[in-house]
């Protein structure tokens, strides 16, 4: 089973929100999934945070096998404030 670490959409039409996930590849992308590790928000208002993730959590998923894709490597740079 290839598991990866990917980005699912939640929101309203012209207002994205992210949940951080870790599923089975071969799922559809807002479909069943292991583990949510936190959310993105690439349009925050008012007292939103950009990005709530659990960094220990994603280090013991990539330690596993989990492979992020590019954009979820960008939002854990992000979320590590580099």
């Amino acid at each position: 089973m290839a598991v990866v670490i990917r980005l699912a959409r939640m929101g309203a039409k012209h207002d994205p929100k992210y949940r951080v996930t870790v599923a089975d590849s071969r799922r559809y992308v807002t479909g069943k999934f292991l583990e949510v590790l936190g959310t993105y928000n690439p349009t925050p208002k008012g007292n939103d945070k950009k990005v709530e993730l659990d960094l220990a959590k994603v280090d013991a998923w990539i330690k596993k096998g989990a492979q992020p894709t590019d954009r979820v490597k960008h939002v854990i740079k992000l979320a590590q404030g580099k």
